[in-house]
Formats: C-alpha cells, sequence, structure tokens
C-alpha cells in the first residue's frame, strides 16, 4: 500500500471517530463513555482468562469478551477506547486475567503492552532425563512435540553433540506464555545450564582430577543424588575429589541405580553392587560416563570447590545428614551404627 493511501485510510479513520465523538457528544453519550471506562468489569466470583490469538482483530477479541460474560460497555465504547490506547495497532497476543477489580482502561492498556500471564515450570534438582520429559509431558499449558521423541532426535533438535542429554539443563523455575512449547523450555535451561557451567568451571580451585567441564557435570549430578543438604555438599565433594586422586573407587550407590535403569524396584542389594554396568562405581573405577541426574547450581559449585579435609567414606544417618570417616576401621564401626542397626 503506497504512503498517500494509508495516509488516506488514517485520516478516514480519525473522521469516522470525529463524527462518532461529536454524536456522542450530541447526546450526551461521552460522560457515560468516560464512566465506562473505569468502571470495574463484573466478573463473579470466577476470575477468567482472555486468549488473544495470532491474526485476531479487536472485533474478535469483543466478541470473546461478550462470550466470557463481558456485559459493560456499549461496543462502539470499546472500539473508541482501543483506538485511543493504541490497542488496534498494537494488540499482542497472549492470555490476559480479568481479575476482579479490572477496568475496561486496564485490560485493554495490558493487551497494548503486552502484560500477559506467566506460567511456570520448574526443573527440580535431581531429576533424571525421563523425570523431566514426563513432567513437561504432563504440563497443561505447555504445547507438546517431544513425546515419541528418541532421544538422538532430542539431541539433534537441541544442537547437542553428546552421547546424552542427561543433566544437561539447569534446575530452576522457568516462565513462560501460552504457546510456547516444552523443546523451548528444554532450549532456555540447557542455555542457562551451560552458562552455570562455564561460569563456575572458570572460578574453580586449583590441581582438581577433572579434565573438562563436563566431567564436573557428572560429578555434580552424583553429589546432587547423594544429599540434600547443601552444607554438606563440599565435603561430599571433598570425598569423591579425594578418592578420583588416589584411584579409589567412588563407590556411590546413585551411580548404580542409575545404570540399573527401569529393573531397579526400589531396594538395592549386594547383588546389584556387583552387577557391572558403565555406571556401576563399585566395579569400576572414576567417574561414570554420563550425569545421572540434573544437578543444582549449588551441586556444580561444590564439585569445583570441595571442602578440605582427609575424610574418605561417609555414611547415611538415617535423618538426612552423613556420618563421615577418614579410614575405613571408622566407616565401619558408623556403618555399625547408622545402618546395620536400623536394619
Amino acid at each position: 500500500m503506497s504512503r498517500r493511501k494509508s495516509l488516506r485510510r488514517a485520516l478516514l479513520t480519525l473522521l469516522l471517530f470525529g463524527i462518532l465523538l461529536g454524536g456522542w457528544l450530541a447526546h450526551g453519550e461521552w460522560r457515560a463513555y468516560q464512566q465506562f471506562v473505569d468502571q470495574p468489569l463484573t466478573n463473579g466470583d470466577i476470575e477468567r482468562v482472555i486468549e488473544v490469538r495470532s491474526g485476531d482483530s479487536f472485533r474478535h477479541v469483543l466478541t470473546r469478551l461478550r462470550t466470557l460474560g463481558v456485559k459493560e460497555g456499549r461496543d462502539e465504547y470499546w472500539r473508541y477506547l482501543a483506538w485511543e490506547l493504541g490497542v488496534m495497532r498494537k494488540l499482542q497476543v497472549g492470555e490476559y486475567l480479568l481479575f476482579h477489580g479490572i477496568t475496561p482502561r486496564e485490560l485493554l492498556g495490558r493487551m497494548e503492552k503486552g502484560r500477559v500471564i506467566q506460567h511456570r515450570f520448574t526443573i527440580i534438582p535431581g531429576w533424571n532425563l525421563r523425570d523431566l520429559r514426563l513432567a513437561l509431558a504432563e504440563d497443561p499449558v505447555l504445547e507438546q512435540t517431544l513425546p515419541g521423541l528418541s532421544e538422538g532426535e532430542l539431541l539433534t533438535r537441541l544442537g547437542l553433540e553428546t552421547a546424552s542429554a542427561e543433566g544437561r539443563f539447569l534446575p530452576e523455575t522457568y516462565q513462560f506464555t501460552r504457546g510456547v512449547s516444552d523443546i523451548d523450555i528444554l532450549k532456555r535451561a540447557r542455555v542457562a545450564m551451560d552458562q552455570a557451567l562455564q561460569r563456575h568451571w572458570q572460578a574453580r580451585v586449583n590441581d582438581l582430577p577433572l579434565d573438562s567441564p563436563e566431567q564436573a557435570l557428572i560429578l555434580a549430578s552424583i553429589i546432587e543424588k547423594e544429599t540434600g543438604l547443601a552444607a554438606e555438599r563440599p565435603e561430599i565433594a571433598g570425598v569423591f575429589i579425594r578418592r578420583l586422586r588416589i584411584g579409589m573407587k567412588l563407590q556411590t550407590d546413585p551411580t548404580v541405580i542409575y545404570g540399573l535403569g527401569d529393573s531397579f524396584n526400589g531396594n538395592l542389594t549386594r547383588a546389584h553392587l556387583t552387577t557391572d554396568t558403565p555406571f556401576n562405581t563399585y566395579t569400576r573405577g572414576g567417574l561414570p560416563p554420563t550425569p545421572i541426574a540434573m544437578p543444582s547450581e549449588h551441586a556444580i559449585i561444590a564439585a569445583l570447590n570441595p571442602a578440605d579435609g582427609d575424610t574418605l567414606y561417609f555414611v547415611s544417618r538415617g535423618d538426612g545428614s552423613h556420618q563421615f570417616s577418614r579410614t575405613l576401621s571408622e566407616h565401619n564401626t558408623a556403618v555399625r551404627r547408622f545402618q546395620l542397626k536400623r536394619r
């Protein structure tokens, strides 16, 4: 459309609204309009949500408002207010809340500014990839694109050049609007994890037996699964770092459980500990081949900043905390005290 035609259309629109406004003034309706724009809408007891979809005109929005039970104001009032606030030029896609006490001016102002409803999805520290995909699939707002996708296909869509997507997503809460997909959340979480891992890798202490950020991520995932107590993470990291330095097996149950996969029924047995898998740190030395869970940023910090000391063992006290020991003899005593007695 030429500039002259656009100008002509704008002038025509102004003329029409001028005629409309003149008619209102002539019939004494200007005061009624002013009362309408700042009068709270009657929503009853239930807050409602109106969705503005791609391609919608303001006419569609107004029709949707009426369908939701909004009876206030003549259609001409709504259209003039939309023109006055610039909504007809800047109608932004998304969901808008019709909360108690909202006025027509506030509602259309939100549409002009794009103040849409923000939904939240939280990745829990310690989740593995299967847990994460299940949670994404159960979210009622996210657009679903992942069901049926193999892990290899997932890696391709995420642009990951690794053998596994395990552990690659930073646990935190991600805000999103309707229309965002599950893969969009994973892409954001992947970038957040990359940034956190690189940031803390650069700030790591010297002389760690870790060759890459990848190994730090693997160790952090083990630390995350071993304890939920933030205060214990550096000490547990210290135990694992010292074991790696002297070539001692990590011997950590969470890696064994991860290697058992779907066959694990919740009861870890001695037979499990002696059954070799790539993730069995009782039968194999060093770190497992991939992370076993999504570690929190705190676990990453602990892995790269382990506590000093000489402990090489720890055992659960049964209350969420652990007893740390320097020697195998001390450790066996702690096992008898805290585990065998409880069993």
